[in-house]
């Protein structure tokens, strides 16, 4: 696992990741999609080639109703000049006999040969580069979409009846015959060819050519416009997905860098940025990475110095059991031995009660990370408490009051047990201050949305530079007469990682108008339904 999370950290990794890649390829994606709009030119040009089959049958029909009314002599300029207005050429192929065979059917008039050219087939070869360009265009795009291909259009060598295969179809067939050729530019060509002999079987068939450059030009015009458009919105989608990126990533990589590094062990090393500037989702990141980094980086700095006071407390009376142990087996007098073998006794209690309470320092902080908070009423906490310590007779001659509140107007949200040794640490170390005789005072009241805990002594007081001091762990400020080795100096400190675990406060004071005696203060939320 260490192998694999290392590789997190490496070029390599950060590429197959990348969220840049990701994120173009969304947006490419996207233009893709935008990009089909050349499908919708390929059914674009279907449609206009449709439409101008429809036009061109409907006057070619025209035309032949025309040529039937029409005196022969006057058929000539009546073709022309229809060739003219729309652009066509007309031929006519007449039957020299009922059994002449398509072969010998010859043309036998052309519009052009009166209007002249209507229309004009270009040669690819001789054209500009541009129009090379737009044709290798046409190729390709015909090519994506898989568009049709409709059949080379050639003027055939011998103009006949036969060389038409259109104007065949239209001799068997009394409808009008259409058909789309290709002409040499790519140009669409419209074919059209009608039978207009009679049931003698004189007359001819007249076919229609007509070259739709113009289509050509406006499925260009418009794929020009749909090309400056996808140009200008992928020129804006790849650079907003850059600045996406840049925006997102960068700082990403630079969290995860400090991330890598914490992980490696170097905490102490790692100044995780906070992104002050941005207040979006990863500004917050930053800033919360960056508070945990300090969190851990303190919470480090903390058990290292735990441990090198656990280390320091420890050896004392390690050393003077030790010193104990190497004296007992040289004195021979019963009674130095007998202070000894007391001295070993203390010191082995001693050590129980250090390694008691360090065990318990260190579980504050994991349970009640683990802790289930339910509504505990300190009232009725407190007063039990009092009550199980004066049947026990763990006050002495000292006097615990108890001013206790209404109930259900001191209920916090908390882990009852904790709360319980707060409290009993606190009370324990007022009765061990108090004079004999003296009175311990204790207190439970609502203030706004907090629940204030009191509890005051009658003893020397704390000086106000140990105020804050007292709260160390290992630090043990006895009053004069009490034997030493009696208190860790831990029960403060557990006091305040408990509360301030319940989001509270815990401070030390004077008694108000007292030359004498300590005044503990608890703050703690209080709950609401």
């Amino acid at each position: 696992m260490a192998k694999s999370s290392s590789a997190l950290g490496t070029p390599e990794a950060a590429a197959r990741t990348s969220l840049t890649t990701r994120i173009l390829a969304v947006n490419i994606f996207a233009l893709a999609m935008l990009a089909g709009g050349f499908f919708y030119l390929d059914s674009y040009r279907a449609q206009l080639i449709d439409a101008r089959l429809e036009e061109t049958a409907t006057q070619v029909r025209l035309v032949a109703e025309a040529y039937a009314v029409t005196p022969p002599a006057g058929r000539p300029q009546l073709l022309s000049k229809f060739g003219l207005l729309t652009d066509t050429r007309l031929r006519v192929y007449a039957y020299p006999s009922p059994a002449a065979r398509a072969s010998e059917v010859v043309r036998s008039f052309d519009s052009w040969s009166i209007s002249g050219p209507t229309y004009q087939l270009r040669d690819p070869s001789q054209e500009e580069w541009q129009k090379r360009v737009a044709r290798f265009l046409d190729r390709s795009i015909d090519i994506i979409v898989d568009a049709d291909h409709p059949e080379h259009f050639q003027e055939p060598a011998r103009d006949t009846l036969a060389a038409w295969p259109i104007a065949l179809r239209a001799a068997r067939d009394p409808n009008i015959e259409t058909s789309v050729e290709r002409a040499p530019d790519r140009t669409p060509m419209i074919l059209a060819a009608i039978d207009v002999r009679r049931p003698d079987g004189s007359g001819a068939v007249i076919l229609s050519t007509e070259n739709q450059r113009d289509i050509t030009r406006i499925v260009r015009a418009e794929r020009l416009r749909l090309g400056v458009v996808l140009l200008i919105v992928v020129l804006v989608s790849v650079s907003l997905s850059l600045f996406l990126a840049r925006t997102i990533v960068r700082p990403l990589r630079r969290l995860a860098l400090a991330a890598h590094r914490v992980r490696l062990g170097r905490a102490r090393e790692v100044q995780v940025p906070r992104l002050p500037e941005r207040r979006d989702e990863i500004g917050t990141l930053a800033r919360a990475l960056s508070d945990m980094s300090m969190a851990i980086r303190q919470r480090i700095d903390a058990t290292e110095a735990f441990a090198a006071d656990v280390t320091h407390e420890l050896k004392n009376p390690l050393a003077s059991l030790r010193s104990a142990v190497d004296s007992l087996g040289i004195v021979k007098d019963p009674a130095l031995q007998k202070q000894l073998i007391d001295v070993i006794r203390d010191d082995v209690g001693r050590l129980d009660r250090l390694i008691t309470d360090i065990a318990e320092a260190s579980r504050v902080d994991a349970e009640l990370a683990r802790a289930r908070f339910e509504s505990v009423d300190l009232g009725t906490m407190i007063e039990g408490l009092l009550t199980t310590r004066e049947e026990r007779g763990r006050n002495g001659d000292v006097r615990v009051a108890f001013a206790r509140p209404h109930r259900g107007t001191a209920v916090v949200f908390g882990d009852g047990s904790r709360l319980t040794r707060v409290i009993e640490n606190l009370v324990e170390n007022a009765v061990s201050f108090s004079p004999a005789a003296g009175l311990v005072q204790v207190a439970a009241t609502r203030d706004g949305d907090d629940v204030v805990i009191r509890v005051e002594d009658e003893g020397p007081g704390v000086p106000p530079d140990a105020r804050e001091a007292i709260f160390n762990r290992f630090h043990s400020d006895r009053p004069e007469g009490e034997e030493f080795g009696r208190h860790s100096g831990l029960g403060l400190a557990i006091a305040k990682a408990i509360v301030e675990g319940h989001n509270g406060s815990i401070v030390a004071t004077d008694r108000d108008n007292a030359p004498n005696g300590a005044r503990f203060v608890i703050r703690l939320p209080a709950w609401s339904r």
